[in-house]
């Protein structure tokens, strides 16, 4: 089932409940579509369902900021041999290629990898064990991921929720333009049909005498 039509079947506690898991063990590190999830929920949001988008946003960025957290702590305490396990159990996600792109960023970016990785797929799998891999202070980890948890989940939220509303009641209003021009068209189609009717009548009584005469 569509993700949209399984999440606007169950009650607004546990869609809440589903935003913040998906996304923390996305966090964590594994592998979870929590983008998809957090933009289905939003929208629904904007669409008179019960959901609150300002309680979605505080579940979204709690499930971000505490999955890091305990993917920090796994990194930190698991190592180098940590990723050569989730390499051969994801080799899609967590390949030596993708491992080597991540540490790159991380040393060259430091803070902002963690807070930008946020927004990017494959950082945000990475972000919280790899910056305990590499022994980042926690204390930077931290102020980096809340603040990416917040403009990330709390801004995607916002953005989505936003553009549903706008986008239901550009479509309400397209409707009222539609029946708007369907009558319009069904009325001029009838005064044409009635003219020209009546231009045939008209023809038909002219050539009447005509005929008589012969």
């Amino acid at each position: 089932m569509h993700v949209q039509e399984w999440l606007d079947s169950v009650p607004a506690v546990a869609v809440y409940a589903v935003v913040a898991l998906v996304i923390g063990l996305e966090s964590l590190g594994i592998p979870l579509p929590g983008e998809i999830v957090l933009v289905s929920a939003a929208l629904l949001s904007s669409q008179h369902s019960g959901i609150d988008p300002f309680v979605l946003g505080a579940c979204a960025t709690a499930g971000a900021v505490i999955g890091d957290s305990v993917g920090y702590a796994i990194g930190r305490k698991g190592g180098r041999p940590l990723l050569a396990w989730l390499g051969r159990k994801f080799p899609r996600h967590f390949s030596e290629g993708h491992v080597a792109t991540a540490e790159r960023s991380f040393e060259k970016w430091g803070m902002w990898a963690v807070f930008f990785g946020r927004f990017i797929a494959l950082l945000r799998i990475f972000a919280g064990p790899l910056a305990g891999v590499l022994h980042m202070p926690y204390w930077k980890f931290l102020t980096a991921n809340l603040l990416g948890g917040i403009c990330w989940a709390g801004g995607t939220t916002a953005v989505v929720h936003y553009v549903g509303i706008v986008a239901e009641d550009w479509l309400k209003r397209f409707s009222y333009v539609g029946l708007a021009a369907a009558v319009l068209v069904g009325l001029a189609s009838m005064l044409i049909v009635r003219r020209k009717a009546q231009k045939a009548q008209v023809a038909e009584k002219e050539a009447e005498p005509v005929g008589a005469g012969e």
